[in-house]
């Protein structure tokens, strides 16, 4: 019988409160080596969107700002699979458009929308785009997400529908503009008869952005082929978004997935 005095021990750990480990973003001691976790990230990103079949012929881009030059950002290149991804191969384009780094071609719409995004909203890291099914499906509506869950509440008075050019190939830098302006503030927006899109204050966060509000358009999809969902009132809407829909959940949320895809892709980092 234990000892009401010890609070005793299970295979020689002492059951008293342990330090835990720290969750949150990392901080960095130079700019190289924030620059080399931008490109992990990003990398691994990728990959991850194809595993989860977000992958569809030359579209889809991801693209993360350079600490150092932030008017530059790294993108995955033109017409390589999401799956096959490495550091090494991520390219540096600047405003222009023009590879700086990098000896492949970039998908010009991903210049055209992200390079806009990047430059009205210097606070964006890194965005996200991809033709997703169940995003591209819902797209097709021309609504915004309801509140019928509470992973749905992330994106709740926070995303933006974009109706502008829905469906038209953009590579416009003009057309860039025009989507960028009316994505001025949330953390994502459906692009009519497009798809998705999400930014982030980090790679992670835009990451886990995307695939939560492409999960959620399915989920609410599935509710309405089933019937009339039922939405969450506003106020406890809101104050969930509050706890769950913040940067650091983003960041947090990526995490999973990372770990998954670093043990099994290591060569992902070369």
């Amino acid at each position: 019988m234990a000892d009401p005095i010890s609070p005793g021990e299970i295979a020689g750990i002492r059951l008293t409160a342990k330090p835990l480990r720290d969750l949150s973003p990392p901080q960095f001691s130079c700019v190289a080596a924030e620059r080399r976790h931008r490109q992990e990230r990003l990398a691994g990103a990728l990959r991850i969107f194809g595993r989860l079949g977000f992958g569809e012929g030359v579209a889809g881009h991801i693209t993360a700002r350079d600490p150092e030059f932030p008017d530059h950002f790294w993108v995955n290149p033109f017409a390589l699979s999401f799956n096959r991804v490495r550091v090494s191969d991520l390219l540096l384009v600047n405003h222009a458009g023009e590879v700086v780094i990098g000896d492949r071609p970039v998908n010009r719409a991903a210049f055209v929308l992200h390079a806009a995004i990047h430059e009205l909203r210097p606070e964006v890291i890194a965005a996200a785009h991809a033709h997703s099914p169940y995003g591209k499906a819902f797209s097709s509506l021309g609504k915004r997400l309801d509140p019928i869950t509470q992973d749905c509440c992330i994106f709740f008075n926070d995303h933006e529908l974009i109706q502008e050019d829905g469906g038209k190939v953009v590579l416009e830098e003009a057309a860039g503009q025009s989507f960028a302006a009316q994505f001025l503030q949330g953390k994502a927006a459906i692009h009519q008869n497009h798809g998705l899109f999400s930014v982030g204050e980090s790679v992670d966060a835009a990451a886990f952005w995307f695939i939560s509000m492409e999960r959620c358009c399915q989920s609410q999809l599935l509710a309405e082929a089933a019937g009339s969902p039922q939405l969450i009132r506003e106020d406890w809407a809101t104050y969930t978004r509050s706890h769950v829909g913040r940067p650091q959940d983003g960041w947090l949320g990526f995490q999973s997935f990372w770990e998954d895809i670093l043990q099994s892709d290591p060569e992902l980092l070369e």
